[in-house]
């Protein structure tokens, strides 16, 4: 981070701070199911980007490489599979890197984040709809991330017709 960029963090951490400390002794009420759907979308959105990003790209140089390198090497099919998976394995170790650059696009597209109390933002509830925001974004965005095995199945009919 730039040095604006760490004063920025760090005055806003210690407004967090001081706010946690001002309600600590008061009681909170848990947030309404309103908060409770933005905090899921505040989530979801950006693992969406995610999940789609890494699962293109996955598929995509997963199976050029898989052809690339099985016919070079002339290597058998579960060799093949084996190289696919230690290329998933690679890819999603750096694909996790895309994830700021998603989170943000969703910054800039107006995904605000929810404006919830420390106490809220710590309570069960809130805790659950993260979690669940990105469990069913990164699942949407797999799905969505397959569209590269449409463009597949042309070639792998082509090869069947010349045998």
């Amino acid at each position: 981070l730039h040095s604006t960029e760490r004063s920025c963090l760090l005055r806003e951490l210690h407004r967090f701070e001081s706010i946690a400390i001002a309600q600590e002794k008061l009681e909170v009420a848990p947030p309404s199911p309103g908060q409770l759907r933005h905090v899921f979308f505040h989530n979801a959105l950006p693992f969406v980007g995610f999940g789609f990003l890494d699962n293109a790209i996955m598929i995509a140089a997963g199976t050029q490489i898989e052809l690339s390198i099985g016919v070079v090497l002339g290597i058998s099919t579960m060799a093949g599979k084996y190289c696919r998976i230690q290329n998933r394995l690679f890819l999603f170790s750096h694909s996790s890197s895309l994830a700021g650059y998603v989170e943000a696009l969703a910054s800039r597209l107006g995904l605000s984040i929810p404006d919830l109390t420390p106490k809220q933002a710590d309570m069960w509830q809130t805790r659950l709809s993260a979690h669940l925001g990105k469990a069913i974004g990164v699942t949407i965005g797999c799905i969505l991330g397959m569209f590269p095995l449409l463009f597949f199945g042309d070639e792998e009919e082509k090869l069947e017709e010349k045998n």
